[in-house]
Order: C-alpha cells, then structure tokens, then sequence
C-alpha cells in the first residue's frame, strides 16, 4: 500500500530545491492571517528550516510535507501536521496550495492522503484544524472530507481592524 501517493499528486518530504517556491508561499502576506506569521522569512531561515525537517515527527513534533503534481513532478503546495501529541494520539493539520491550483479538487486528495497516513501508519486518534471564520473555501474543504465543525474560538485572530473568530474542525479516526 502506497500511503502518500495517489494517480495524480504524491506527498514527499522537503528538498533543498524546494527552497524558492517554499520562500515564494511563506512571504505571501494575505496569507498570513491564516497562521501565526508576522513577518517574511529570510532563505537562511527557510534554508536551516529544511535541513532541520529530516528530524522524526516523534522527536520534532510537526511534518512538513510538499505536495507534488505526479505529471510535471511541480510542487503545488504544502501539507502540515503539527502540534503532534503522541500521548493523546492527535495532531493540527495546516494546508497551503498555490493559488493556480486550488478549486481543482487537490485539497481534497491531499487531505486523505493526509489521513490515511495519520490514521493508518502513525495511529492517530484524531486530526484537527483551526479555519478562520473567513476563510469559507477551507471551512467547505474541511468539512467536505469528513471533518466536524465542534468549536469555535471567539475573537482568536486579531485582523487589521478587528478581530475574528475562528472555527475549529475535527477529524475522529473511529
């Protein structure tokens, strides 16, 4: 069984040569409010953040994976576990595609891969997400592959000129 592949795209782990577009994504400014970012990454930081990522999820906690278009072999985006808790058997999950390629159905390819390598090779009990209340495209994107909406944290993202809310989905691996 091939956990981190399907006919179209496949998930693999950083590269040096990722190093461009990953500094292209990263200082992406109208992305920022859907993370923790408050300024651009220099390539030194991105380039030290790759060659720490060989680290085991167990020993760092989190996994970036790239997410790779099988017929040109391009990099289309990124795919994120964080926050990993072994004890408890769960982890957040963050996912950036390239603004050419979202809207085609590659979010939700990604996400199961996602899942069934969370759920059937690391065990997990659980993944979860924090969206934006904004952010309805992702919120359809979650909940279209089997994620519940369960909370929602009042005021959690502070914006230009207010604050939003932020809805928290879970994925239960029953």
């Amino acid at each position: 069984m091939v956990l981190l592949e399907n006919n179209s795209i496949k998930l693999r782990a950083l590269e040096p040569e990722d190093l461009d577009v990953l500094y292209r994504w990263e200082n992406e400014s109208d992305l920022w409010g859907y993370g923790t970012t408050l300024a651009p990454y220099s390539k030194f930081a991105l380039r030290e953040y790759i060659s720490e990522s060989r680290h085991d999820i167990f020993q760092s906690r989190q996994l970036r994976l790239m997410v790779i278009l099988k017929e040109n072999n391009m990099p289309i985006g990124t795919i994120d576990l964080y926050d990993f808790d072994p004890m408890n058997l769960r982890a957040g999950v963050g996912i950036l595609l390239d603004s050419r390629y979202r809207r085609k159905g590659f979010g939700a390819q990604v996400l199961n891969l996602l899942k069934k390598y969370a759920f059937d090779f690391l065990l997990l009990k659980q993944l979860y997400a924090y969206v934006p209340k904004s952010n309805t495209d992702s919120m359809k994107l979650f909940i279209n592959c089997g994620y519940q909406q369960t909370g929602c944290l009042n005021q959690w993202l502070k914006c230009k000129d207010c604050f939003e809310d932020v809805n928290v989905l879970q994925l239960i691996n029953s």
